[in-house]
């Protein structure tokens, strides 16, 4: 099945290469004009989710260690980790929002490279974002976030 996908935007940061300790990044999303009014209403939230293209990604795994962190975290199948190693490299993460400006977006802790292509933003909404009783492996608690 042929899937299509269009940016509407990208991401702008310092970032080039970074590996865990996303926290404190900065990112600008740069929306086109033309979506401008499809941001009607977000600033009344305080987390988004950002999915976006990992552009930049050109080698897929079935296993990873992922941050690279070998003898400290296992080697898992790539379904496994959030690692961008994938057959399709679309990345999820939710984010602060600092603020909304015309069509820029300024967000806190994504984990996002200079010029990542964005596909979709969605509100956090804790009604269907929160997941009580979550289970992960014990080598999760060792990677840097």
């Amino acid at each position: 099945m042929e899937i299509k996908l269009k940016s509407f935007g990208f991401a702008k940061n310092q970032e080039k290469k970074h590996v865990g300790g996303w926290g404190e990044v900065v990112t600008d999303l740069v929306i086109e004009k033309q979506y401008e009014d499809a941001l009607l209403g977000l600033d009344d939230y305080s987390h988004l989710l950002v999915i976006y293209w990992m552009h930049e990604v050109n080698i897929q795994e079935m296993r990873h260690v992922p941050q690279g962190k070998v003898g400290v975290v296992p080697e898992v199948g790539i379904f496994a980790c959030r690692c961008p190693q994938r057959p399709n490299p679309i990345g999820v993460s939710t984010v602060r929002v600092l603020g909304i400006e015309d069509n820029i977006i300024t967000v806190e802790g994504l984990d996002i490279i200079n010029d990542t292509p964005i596909l979709d933003i969605k509100p956090y909404t804790p009604q269907y974002d929160v997941v009580d009783s979550v289970k992960v492996p014990d080598w999760v608690n060792r990677l840097d976030y």
